[in-house]
């Protein structure tokens, strides 16, 4: 029996230190040399240098001269805890509302009538997305130029250049990542209130 348990538990150990210790921390390392942005955590800072949030999480915006970002199923918004979509099928009376709902409230804050994007009223299958449609970008400039007290032509400009083409030119669609655009709001025309 002893023939056959030594070469199990060397098997067990070796597998376990190649596997369990060597792969990771070779993986680990690797990422660091070549992408040691994104190995970390994709972080971004605002110009005083501080951690303000990931550009790969989302986050609550409310207040007038901010970009806002689309709705968050996760927790009380934007809690990665909580993170997963509503489960809730498209013809679910709730869902309906909700989104519903939050038509009204785009519409109130940013002006309009007709119909609005549909990322302005849905959540991501996450609830942590942190990029809207280029379509809900351009709906909030006249809310954010109001706001801030700037040209609207100038707000629009800093959104166009957030404006992030699809991966490799076609995979998925255009996006903006809210949390870079108004970082760039707040240096251009100072920090909003709220």
């Amino acid at each position: 029996m002893l023939k056959h348990l030594r070469p199990a538990l060397v098997s067990t150990l070796l597998m376990t230190g190649i596997l369990g210790l060597l792969y990771p921390l070779g993986v680990t390392g690797a990422a660091q040399l070549a992408f040691p942005h994104s190995a970390n955590g994709s972080l971004v800072k605002d110009a005083s240098g501080k951690v303000v949030g990931s550009a790969l999480i989302g986050q609550a915006w409310t207040g007038a001269g901010y970009l806002h970002g689309r709705p968050s199923a996760a927790g009380k918004g934007y809690d990665a805890v909580g993170s997963s979509g509503s489960n809730l099928g498209p013809t679910n009376p709730d869902l309906a509302k909700r989104e519903a709902d939050e038509a009204v409230a785009v519409r109130k804050a940013d002006g309009g009538s007709g119909p609005v994007p549909a990322d302005a009223v849905t959540a991501s299958a996450s609830g942590l997305d942190p990029h809207i449609s280029p379509a809900y970008a351009r709906l909030q400039v006249a809310r954010i130029a109001a706001a801030r007290g700037a040209d609207p032509a100038e707000v629009r400009r800093v959104i166009e250049a957030h404006v992030q083409a699809p991966v490799v030119g076609f995979l998925g669609q255009p996006v903006v990542n809210v949390l870079e655009t108004n970082l760039d709001l707040d240096a251009r025309f100072g920090k909003a209130h709220g």
